[in-house]
């Protein structure tokens, strides 16, 4: 106790001096925690962005089929599996859209009515594909609020009818460009439409009747992967047992992408913040040095009435220590306070970040280590001075 109070009373006398030291260890802190923060709600946002669009989706990409092309009725045949939900084909080309002079580039997916709930769609008018539409091969199609927007000029325009590469399709539908799902994610500010299935194969000459994409949604109170190994099994048996005839992924592959890629940046981040505290410790370490440089006539005193080596030791390490942890407890003061000024800045886009205690915690931890190591060598400098040659110093 005595020789922490010594510490705080030696730190006070120099406040300027011990300010400018304790910067690099500030800095260092507000550098780990502010960016490991930051990445860290981040990581938080985007997981939650990616789980709203659905955890139950499974894609399927068919290279090889070996001679059991997977059709429309493979799929209704698959749909009755217990552990598996809705499946929906997702045929997809690229035609020009036309409307009264109007005209674009526009992505169009052929696709059954399952295709809405398997993604999670939102209709912002109209009417979704009906299965009398995917078996008359109707002329009819739903498209997104860009395309109304683009083409036809207005988004209320259900009834008008929309040229896809020459052929007339009614629109009976209009999606939100506000949805959450997926699809709407990846084709935003796209021109988007969707037919049925059997329309896009008269269409395109590309689409056929063999399905190569499709999406399966697990079923109602089914995990997914226990979805996805009843699908796999399912694929299997029908290629030959060919693992390499098709891929399979879900939604826990993004996530786990993305949470890999998070993790990565904050290693790498943190590791940045590291070798800035440790630039940091070694300013003190130097500041220390000239500390026992200067007091070096009170060592000498202090020893020649007594002091044992490990009391001036014990000493000039506690006053290293103190003055990183006070550069840790600033430090992450000023990062509350840098965070709160970021949240206030990014409110609109409800994204919201704050201290990451575990993070705090390695601050402290670390800060405490960088004190005992790069404060030891001064420390131990002062303890082994000869109290004869101490006292002689300067004079």
């Amino acid at each position: 106790m005595l020789s922490f109070k010594m510490a705080l009373r030696s730190i006070s006398a120099n406040k300027m001096r011990a300010m400018l030291t304790m910067l690099g260890i500030i800095i260092g802190v507000m550098a780990l925690v502010v960016l490991v923060s930051l990445v860290s709600g981040a990581t938080t946002s985007v997981t939650d962005a990616v789980s709203d669009l659905g955890s139950s989706l499974i894609s399927v990409t068919v290279s090889d089929d070996k001679g059991a092309p997977v059709t429309l009725e493979t799929l209704e045949e698959w749909m009755d599996e217990e552990e598996l939900g809705l499946i929906a084909p997702a045929a997809t080309d690229s035609v020009t859209g036309k409307h009264e002079g109007e005209y674009d580039s526009v992505t169009v997916y052929g696709t059954t009515p399952a295709y809405y709930e398997v993604q999670d769609l939102q209709l912002s008018m109209g009417r979704w594909l009906k299965s009398t539409d995917l078996d008359n091969h109707s002329y009819v199609c739903v498209i997104n609020e860009t395309a109304a927007a683009e083409l036809i000029g207005y988004t209320d325009c259900v009834g008008q009818t929309l040229s896809l590469d020459g052929v007339e399709f009614t629109v009976v539908g209009i999606l939100s460009d506000d949805d959450d799902s997926l699809t709407a994610v990846f084709s935003s500010g796209s021109l988007v439409a969707y037919i049925p299935y059997t329309s896009l194969m008269r269409l395109s000459d590309s689409v056929t009747g063999e399905i190569t994409s499709f999406y399966v949604a697990a079923a109602e109170g089914s995990a997914l992967d226990v979805a996805e190994a009843r699908m796999e099994a399912l694929l299997l048996e029908r290629f030959e047992e060919d693992e390499d005839a098709y891929s399979i992924s879900s939604q826990d592959v993004l996530e786990d992408a993305m949470s890999s890629i998070t993790s990565t940046l904050t290693i790498l981040l943190g590791g940045i913040a590291g070798i800035s505290l440790v630039v940091g410790g070694i300013g003190i370490m130097n500041i220390m040095l000239v500390t026992v440089t200067e007091r070096t006539r009170e060592i000498g005193i202090r020893k020649a009435i007594g002091a044992s080596r490990g009391t001036i030791l014990t000493q000039f390490l506690i006053e290293a220590v103190v003055l990183c942890m006070m550069g840790c407890c600033l430090g992450i003061f000023l990062s509350w306070a840098m965070l709160q000024a970021v949240n206030t800045v990014v409110a609109s886009t409800g994204m919201a970040f704050g201290l990451n205690g575990g993070v705090v915690m390695i601050a402290v931890v670390f800060c405490f280590l960088i004190g005992v190591v790069f404060g030891l060598y001064p420390a131990n400098k002062a303890a082994k001075m000869k109290p004869i040659d101490a006292l002689h110093y300067g004079g």
